[in-house]
């Protein structure tokens, strides 16, 4: 049998241009065991990927802020603190970019996400002073999120709500965000691409970046499996 997965979807299963690889389309829809898309995208993202390859919506989202399994929805976090955090930032000069629309944090429910274009000393700096928030760099975006919020925590959440023993998981993830899961999951792979974070977090730093990592994991998995 091939183990349950926890896949991070930026950096990982995705192209270096920033879309998401079509093998993700020719491999995971028939992996014989539960796969839990892991990311610091709102709710809805890592839902719809879930809905069109034709799994369950098995989620992490905003870095662990949401997580959904089973039917069940379970949210923590602190939206007010984190948008407090960016509101002194905005006072101080600061932007949060995105442009007018901010479709990214339009369906935020725990967390805020910054440009990766910020002054992210600035940011760290005005977060520093308020308690139980930081600052976490995923590549994509900084995140003004509570201290108490991981993927992590949220595996465990899911896996609970499975009845999986979060040490069968597999974790494959690129940033700081996945340290966390690396933890909880009983193996874990960052691909090539990875931070510096996440590379000493896993157990193995694959030879290929992106989706090419990914695809070499789930190959090894599928032929240790038979």
């Amino acid at each position: 049998m091939v183990p349950p997965l926890a896949l991070d979807i930026d950096g990982t299963l995705t192209t270096p241009d920033h879309r998401i690889d079509p093998r993700v389309f020719e491999l995971l829809p028939a992996w014989d065991a539960p796969v839990v898309f892991a990311t610091g995208k709102a709710f809805p993202y890592p839902v719809a990927l879930a809905h069109f390859l034709g799994r369950e919506e098995t989620v992490i989202a905003e870095n662990g802020g949401v997580a959904y399994a089973d039917g069940e929805t379970t949210v923590v976090g602190d939206p007010d603190a984190a948008w407090a955090v960016v509101e002194a930032f905005r006072e101080r000069g600061g932007e949060i970019g995105w442009g007018d629309g901010d479709t990214v944090n339009r369906w935020r429910e725990t967390e805020v996400a910054v440009s990766p274009d910020a002054d992210e000393a600035l940011l760290r700096e005005v977060a520093a002073a308020v308690d139980d928030v930081e600052v976490v760099d995923t590549g994509y975006a900084y995140h003004v999120k509570s201290t108490g919020v991981s993927k992590g925590r949220a595996l465990g959440v899911v896996a609970d709500a499975l009845d999986i023993d979060p040490a069968a998981f597999v974790a494959v993830g690129d940033s700081e965000n996945d340290v966390s899961t690396f933890e909880v999951a009983g193996e874990s792979y960052a691909v090539a691409n990875a931070d510096d974070a996440a590379r000493e977090a896993a157990d193995e730093v694959v030879g290929e970046g992106f989706m090419d990592g990914t695809v070499s994991v789930l190959e090894r998995l599928r032929e240790h499996a038979e």
